[in-house]
């Protein structure tokens, strides 16, 4: 289904007859707001994920008695 761009024209002009162009931005600004929250949750979900993946690691590595970390502090070097 293809529409012509006449016909997108009348839609959106029935679309601003109906909700009012202030109505209009409003929801534009809310959908940017969403879209812009959702990608941060995204990013801090990834971020979350692959902090919790190294913690298992790390604690499986623990366990099996592995060396982690090879740097000392320098209260270990004394």
């Amino acid at each position: 289904m293809h529409f012509s761009p006449l016909q997108l024209i009348l839609i959106l002009i029935i679309v601003v007859l109906l909700f009012g162009t202030k109505k209009l931005r409003n929801m534009g600004g809310d959908l940017g707001e969403a879209m812009k929250n959702f990608k941060k949750a995204m990013k801090d979900g990834d971020e979350t994920t692959t902090n919790a993946d190294a913690q298992k690691v790390e604690q499986k590595d623990m366990q099996q008695g592995r060396v982690i970390d090879s740097e000392a502090k320098e209260k270990d070097k004394v």
